[in-house]
C-alpha cells in the first residue's frame, strides 16, 4: 500500500495493524478487514488502526459497509456539539478530540475535529481537515513506534494533542509578553486587534478543546472490561496533563484581558486629553471670536470707531477675557 497524505478511493489515509507489540505494518482496507474478521484469537493488545478522511464523500459510506462501527460514532459526525469528550457505548470508546491545523497561525477557523471509534481490536480515526496530532501520531507510526493497544493508541494521540497546545500556548505568551513590552515602553502601536484576535482563539480553544468532565467521569468510573489498569490509569494522567494545559490557558486569557483594560484605560485617557486641549483651545478663542464677530459687522454706531486708542482698548479687553477663561479652565482641571 502506498502511505502517502492522499487518500485511496475508499477515502482511507493509513491503516496499521499491531500485533504482539511490534510496530504496525501497513495495511490496506481489505486487509484490514480480513484480518478482523479471521476466526483466530488474537492477542488482548493486538489492533489495527484506520485513518479516514471524511472530505472524501466516500469514506464514511465505506466505515459504514466494511467496519464494525458503533451508532454512535456517526451521530457523534453529524452532531452540533463537538467539544472534546471521551464515552462509552456499548464497551467501545467514541472520542470527539478537537485540534489545530497543521500550519496553525492562530485562527479561529483553523480548528477543527477528529473523531475516534476505539474497540479491544479496531481504532477508527477520522477527520475533514489536517490536523496536526494526528498527523505527529501517523509519522511517529510510520518511523516504527510501537502500541501496545488500541487505547494506548488513544493515550498517546491526546498525548500529543497535549504537547502540540503547549505549544501553542507558549507562543501565545511569547506574543502576549512582545504586545505588553511594548506597551510599557509607549510604543504599542496598532497592537489592539492582535490581543483581540489572540484572545478569541484562546477562548475557543478553551471551549473546545477543554474535556467534557461529566463523560470521562462516567469512563473513568465504569470503564468498558477490555481496558486494562495500565492503559486506564495512563487515561487518567493524559487528561489531567491535558487539564493543567487547559488551565494555563485560561490564566493566558485572563492577563490579556487585563492587558486590553489598561490599553483601553491608557486610550481613554489620551482621548480625555485631547478633548480637554481641544475644549481650551475653543474657549480661548471665544473672546476674540466674538469681538472680530460684533466688529466686523458694517453697521453704524461701532463703538470706539473715532476713538484714537481704539484698538488697543479692544486688544486689552481680549486679554483680560481670555485670561479669565484660562484661569477658569485651569481651576477646573484641577
Amino acid at each position: 500500500m502506498d502511505i502517502s497524505y492522499g487518500s485511496d478511493k475508499n477515502g482511507l489515509l493509513c491503516g496499521y495493524r499491531f500485533e504482539n507489540g511490534a510496530p504496525g505494518q501497513p495495511v490496506d482496507l481489505a486487509e484490514a478487514t480480513a484480518w478482523l474478521r479471521n476466526g483466530q484469537a488474537k492477542a488482548a493488545g493486538d489492533f489495527v488502526w484506520l485513518h479516514f478522511n471524511l472530505s472524501d464523500a466516500a469514506a464514511e459510506a465505506c466505515i459504514r459497509k466494511h467496519l464494525d462501527v458503533v451508532p454512535e460514532f456517526f451521530e457523534a459526525l453529524h452532531e452540533g456539539s463537538r467539544s472534546t469528550r471521551i464515552e462509552d457505548a456499548h464497551d467501545t470508546l467514541i472520542a470527539v478530540v478537537n485540534d489545530v491545523a497543521y500550519e496553525f497561525a492562530f485562527d479561529p477557523a483553523e480548528i477543527a475535529s477528529l473523531w475516534l471509534n476505539v474497540g479491544p481490536h479496531m481504532a477508527i480515526s477520522a477527520r475533514s481537515h489536517p490536523l496536526r496530532s494526528i498527523d505527529r501520531m501517523r509519522a511517529a507510526v510510520k518511523t516504527g513506534k510501537p502500541l501496545p493497544s488500541s487505547v494506548a493508541f488513544l493515550n498517546t494521540l491526546l498525548q500529543e494533542q497535549g504537547d502540540v497546545l503547549v505549544r501553542i500556548v507558549r507562543d501565545a505568551t511569547v506574543q502576549v509578553d512582545v504586545i505588553e513590552d511594548k506597551f510599557l515602553v509607549g510604543r504599542l502601536q496598532n497592537r489592539r486587534a492582535d490581543l483581540g484576535k489572540l484572545r478569541r482563539v484562546l477562548v475557543r480553544l478553551q471551549r473546545l478543546l477543554a474535556p467534557e468532565p461529566g463523560a470521562l467521569f462516567r469512563l473513568l468510573r465504569l470503564p468498558p472490561p477490555w481496558i486494562s489498569e495500565h492503559d486506564l490509569e495512563e487515561l487518567r494522567q493524559a487528561t489531567e496533563e491535558f487539564s493543567l494545559t487547559i488551565r494555563d490557558m485560561s490564566e493566558l486569557k485572563e492577563r490579556i484581558k487585563l492587558l486590553q483594560e489598561e490599553i483601553a484605560a491608557q486610550v481613554s485617557e489620551q482621548t480625555n486629553r485631547s478633548v480637554f486641549t481641544l475644549t481650551m483651545v475653543t474657549v480661548l478663542a471665544l473672546p476674540i471670536n466674538i469681538v472680530a464677530g460684533l466688529l466686523g459687522m458694517n453697521v453704524g454706531g461701532i463703538p470706539l470707531a473715532e476713538y484714537p486708542h481704539g484698538f488697543m482698548a479692544i486688544v486689552s479687553m481680549v486679554a483680560v477675557f481670555t485670561a479669565l477663561a484660562a484661569w477658569y479652565l485651569y481651576r477646573r482641571k484641577d
